[in-house]
């Protein structure tokens, strides 16, 4: 009997050893299939993505396509029925003189030029935002704006006056060439 038990052990061990291989060749194949089923599904979506970039570029064409002939129909119907045309120089000045006495000062009895109406800003002492603020912040913001307002008004002194000012100081300072000019 001890010699049995020996055979079996040797068999079952060799079986136990097929198993093995058996179970790690199954395993591999189980690998390379998921590896190459991954990659087949990897290349049906690239597919599907250029399917659908392909599909996108065609209705941008058809788009375009159209809106061309659309401009075509316009541009027709344009010429034949509405006459618009794009403007040109000629809309706004009618020969070159008149581009030319845009540049000379205005005569003695031309009338003023159209000017833009322009408001300064109204700075508000106590509003809102002054009751928000404790006294001792409101004292330091107090300071900071007086002595960025003396900044300014140094800055607008030392320039000739702000943009409005110096303006109007041209178009007198021009009339005045006029004048002395005839």
């Amino acid at each position: 009997m001890a010699t049995r038990p020996a055979a079996v052990r040797t068999g079952s061990r060799i079986r136990q050893i097929g198993w093995a291989l058996v179970l790690g060749l199954c395993v591999a194949i189980f690998l390379a299939l998921t590896f190459k089923v991954n990659a087949v599904k990897s290349e049906v979506r690239l597919t599907e993505r250029q399917i659908i970039a392909m599909e996108r570029e065609a209705l941008m064409l058809e788009t375009e396509f159209q809106t061309r002939s659309s401009q075509r129909q316009l541009a027709a119907w344009n010429a034949v029925e509405f006459g618009f045309v794009a403007p040109s120089a000629r809309h706004f000045l009618e020969s070159e003189r008149q581009l030319a006495a845009l540049g000379l000062p205005r005569g003695l009895n031309a009338p003023d030029p159209i000017r833009v109406a322009r408001s300064e800003p109204v700075v508000e002492e106590e509003g809102l935002f002054a009751e928000w603020v404790s006294p001792v912040a409101a004292a330091e913001l107090t300071s900071e704006a007086s002595g960025g307002e003396t900044a300014l008004a140094a800055d607008l002194s030392a320039k000739g006056g702000s943009l409005a000012q110096r303006l109007a100081r041209s178009s007198t300072v021009s009339s005045g060439l006029s004048d002395a000019g005839q």
